[in-house]
């Protein structure tokens, strides 16, 4: 029997909707795993418009963006504000290249960090005229992300040959492509942001990212969700985080939605436009609940289980990889703080114990 397709995962539709009033959709294709398109909202006012998740770094992605704008009557130089809902290159992308071109602002949440971790290791190069298409300032990138250990000990998983010479061809090796754009507009949780003919209030909703941010317009009843709630499928919780305890705040995070009660509909990054936000946010509570039951059953069996251990009891063999344990160390972490487990360190590696 085959599996439907997960919403999020389709190919980027060319057609460009109005799916609230007075927002747009465009869909700017992504092709990463598990993820099809990311949404481009576009929102409409007397300077002009502004855009919430610009996609990809890149040329096909920026040419995919400017043909959805011309589509509706607009091109790039028109957008004077981008909204970056969190730090990971499928929504921060085309950011520094629209300000280039339109002086545009670009506003994020006051926590709005680099996406990969705080050393910013794939931020500067030796030489400042190499090549950074090159196949030398490639391999060096390459070199730097895969000789890095995880927090939890674990070596970081080489992609298959295949994937790194497609990644190659998107430019997903080379420095730029992880650098974060500087925000110009940074705002704090509950703070009032006028933008597009309307007033939109920032929610800060840590947990896939500790810098997520939602808007949510209570005249209308429109909430930008991001990637914090998303249709079909759970949004990754990382272990790699500033914050003590990642899962705790994104229950936190999650939890919230549903206190908002007027929410007419809900625009995620990927996927449709919803109905029921703090139904579908509860839900991904109850998976990630779930998830913690799994690990104490199997903690039982585990004395002194290794991440990389309780990841093959959590994820099925196809998912397996540094994601997974990411996910997997964020659930165990949780649990340790909640007092249910005890963490150690042998031989380098970091352990688990009921």
């Amino acid at each position: 029997m085959t599996r439907p397709i997960k919403q999020e995962k389709e190919a980027a539709s060319e057609e460009v909707t109005e799916v609230a009033s007075g927002v747009l959709r465009a869909q700017l294709p992504i092709n990463l795993p598990g993820l099809g398109h990311v949404n481009c909202y576009i929102m409409e006012d007397s300077r002009g418009v502004a855009v919430v998740d610009p996609g990809l770094p890149g040329e096909d992605s920026w040419n995919t963006l400017t043909n959805r704008l011309h589509s509706v009557g607009y091109k790039p130089e028109d957008i004077h504000t981008v909204v970056v809902t969190h730090s990971h290159f499928d929504h921060f992308g085309g950011a520094e290249r629209i300000r280039e071109v339109a002086g545009a602002d670009i506003l994020t949440h006051e926590f709005f960090r680099n996406a990969f971790n705080n050393r910013e290791l794939l931020e500067a190069e030796d030489s400042s005229d190499l090549d950074e298409n090159s196949d030398e300032a490639q391999a060096r990138v390459i070199e730097r992300i895969f000789s890095e250990r995880l927090p939890w000990g674990s070596e970081r998983t080489m992609p298959a040959p295949e994937e790194i010479e497609r990644f190659k061809k998107m430019g997903r090796f080379n420095s730029s492509w992880f650098k974060t754009p500087t925000p110009t507009i940074e705002v704090s949780d509950c703070e009032t942001i006028q933008l597009a003919r309307r007033e939109w209030v920032a929610v800060h909703t840590p947990g896939h990212t500790n810098d997520h941010l939602c808007l949510w317009d209570p005249e209308y009843g429109v909430m930008f969700s991001g990637d914090h709630v998303l249709p079909t499928i759970t949004p990754h919780i990382g272990g790699i985080s500033p914050e003590h305890d990642p899962l705790a705040k994104f229950f936190e995070s999650l939890k919230k939605m549903a206190t908002y009660e007027d929410v007419s509909i809900t625009l995620p990054a990927h996927g449709h436009p919803f109905k029921g936000l703090g139904e579908r946010a509860l839900e991904i509570v109850e998976h990630h609940e779930e998830r913690l039951e799994t690990i104490r059953k199997a903690a039982q069996q585990l004395p002194d289980g290794t991440v990389t251990e309780f990841m093959k009891v959590l994820f099925s063999e196809r998912a397996w990889g540094d994601m997974a344990e990411s996910e997997t160390y964020a659930h165990l972490e949780h649990l340790k703080e909640l007092g249910e487990l005890h963490r150690d360190e042998k031989k380098g590696m970091t352990t688990y114990s009921s």
